[in-house]
């Protein structure tokens, strides 16, 4: 093999590998049930892995050992959002920080939540003796607001529980379309960087002057993935929209129909409920979390959410399910 062709062997497999990795994106149940831990259920806790980043929605007590437990680290966390301020959802919060300080983390955390985040933050944060050698970023945030990151952004949405509350939704960017490489040999770019730079939307120029714009090579922009995350609530009609072509809802069902009366009473959203928003917003698949710790057959909340909506799941804990990109 000649050295051009060896270096242009290796090019093409970094890049291989840089896009796999960019391309990862799976969900961890780290707790799916509500109120108090069971043998078999931890309280809430949802990883979203995506690209060596990992983003934590809710932190109920014990999360950290649950992450001790699955084959995810702790230490890559760099967000963790917060639904609301019931216990079973943000306890996990001082534990998990003092066991990320005492294996030498150094990169800040940033904390999301409804009003009041930053108050809570520092009172979580002044229990004992404890006082954290990196820096913790609390930031409140609002019904309606969009936070804007490099690849993706979360949107938040307030729901109806009682106190304040929120449900999330991660979607990411437009990604660029295919690469055309018959085409870019035809056009005469060289094999290698310069087939890089147009795929992440640089121009380029060639020796003979003859400039190339990303357009000329590659398909048109492809959408990214969306994650919808309801948080605790009663059925809102709101839902809908925000979670609309969803590739995963995951949504509360913390009780069954028959108890629908006590599920409205307290804020929360029976499994019918929640198979109707995701039937009518179109979602790809369903999973129900924050179950009661009354029902030792989590079947009962699967069957009847599958008959509205058939592609419902009830995730044990440590489940783990990667969500694929659409061609």
């Amino acid at each position: 093999m000649k050295n051009n062709d060896k270096q242009s062997k290796r090019f093409y497999n970094k890049l291989s590998s840089t896009e796999c990795k960019m391309s990862q994106l799976s969900i961890l149940f780290l707790g799916t049930g509500g109120s108090w831990p069971t043998v078999k259920r931890n309280v809430t806790s949802i990883a979203l892995k995506r690209a060596g980043e990992i983003i934590l929605f809710d932190c109920g007590e014990g999360t950290q050992r649950q992450f001790q437990k699955s084959k995810l680290s702790y230490m890559q966390i760099s967000k963790i959002f917060i639904t609301h301020f019931h216990g079973d959802h943000f306890l996990g919060i001082p534990g998990l920080i003092q066991t990320m300080q005492l294996n030498d983390r150094d990169k800040p955390l940033h904390v999301y939540g409804p009003k009041g985040m930053n108050q809570l933050l520092q009172q979580l944060l002044s229990l004992g003796y404890f006082r954290p050698n990196y820096r913790i970023i609390a930031h409140e945030v609002d019904d309606g607001e969009t936070l804007d990151f490099a690849d993706y952004t979360i949107n938040v949405m307030g729901v109806k529980h009682g106190i304040p509350a929120f449900a999330y939704s991660l979607i990411e960017k437009m990604r660029p379309g295919k690469f055309d490489k018959p085409k870019a040999l035809k056009l005469g770019i060289p094999e290698g960087p310069l087939f890089s730079k147009l795929q992440h939307g640089e121009t380029i120029t060639l020796k003979d002057g003859c400039k190339i714009t990303p357009d000329m090579v590659l398909g048109p922009p492809r959408k990214g993935r969306k994650i919808v995350i309801s948080g605790d609530t009663i059925p809102v009609d709101e839902m809908i929209s925000f979670a609309k072509d969803a590739d995963m809802l995951i949504h509360e069902a913390t009780f069954d129909s028959s108890l629908e009366d006590v599920a409205g009473e307290y804020g929360h959203t029976t499994a019918s409920q929640a198979a109707n928003i995701a039937k009518k917003a179109g979602v790809d698949k369903l999973y129900l979390t924050h179950i009661s710790p009354r029902y030792l057959d989590y079947r009962i909340l699967e069957n009847e959410a599958r008959q509205v909506f058939k592609k419902s799941f009830v995730p044990k804990d440590f489940q783990e399910i990667e969500i694929k990109l659409k061609k």
